[in-house]
């Protein structure tokens, strides 16, 4: 595939994850699996990728969280509507560009918000992306920095998944079912009680999880 095109050795036995894992029903379900894979990018032929430790899901037309709640369609919201399988970016508070993955088939809006990830390969073009002179956990912790580290920006949006230059893979890394824990969504208080739901999914313990202290966290189901 193409975004395979001149990497190095590092990407033995990596498996883009194909059409039907972002296809199906249950946005909550693709969340919670996509914990542990690799988010990818080979921008320039620079590989960099992170391991994805917190998501979040957001149900389409019937959360109030989501940005497709009650159908709503708008130039920016248009690529939520793709097949699952697409890139969604959108600029947050005019700076964070942050990385969304469309799920389900066509016309039905889900998508998934990658909001932490650990460092695989490439920390030092992180590094320089970020301006940093030293890697800490906060290079890809929060959804803004996974974006900056990675080099994906908002002309990134409606791009597949499926192949190219950024993709997610799976390596074979297993996240024993005790380590996931399912917690509310982080700002999204606008969205009265469906604010409350137990829709972000994070990696027990992972350092490079982003937020204050985990509250109402249960593990998953």
């Amino acid at each position: 595939m193409k975004g395979f095109t001149h990497l190095n050795n590092s990407i033995s036995g990596w498996q883009i994850l194909n059409q039907s894992f972002y296809q199906r029903g249950s946005v909550l379900q693709i969340a919670k699996d996509l914990l542990g894979k690799l988010l990818v990018t080979t921008f320039n032929g620079q590989l960099t990728a992170a391991r994805i430790v917190e998501t979040e899901a957001y149900n389409g037309v019937v959360d109030k969280a989501s940005h497709a709640y009650n159908g709503r369609r708008t130039a920016r919201t248009e690529i939520m509507y793709a097949p699952g399988g697409t890139a969604y970016v959108y600029l947050c508070y005019g700076i964070h560009h942050l990385f969304n993955v469309v799920t389900n088939i066509e016309n039905i809006p889900h998508a998934v918000l990658i909001r932490a990830a650990e460092p695989v390969e490439g920390e030092t073009v992180m590094l320089q992306r970020m301006g940093r002179q030293k890697a800490d956990f906060s290079i890809t912790r929060g959804p803004g920095n996974v974006s900056r580290a990675l080099g994906i920006a908002t002309k990134h949006t409606g791009l597949s998944l499926l192949e190219g230059d950024i993709f997610i893979a799976d390596d074979g890394f297993v996240i024993k079912k005790a380590e996931i824990l399912a917690t509310p969504r982080i700002g999204v208080d606008y969205a009265g009680a469906d604010s409350a739901l137990p829709y972000r999914f994070i990696i027990q313990g992972n350092p490079y999880v982003s937020g204050k202290k985990v509250k109402l966290a249960a593990p998953y189901k």
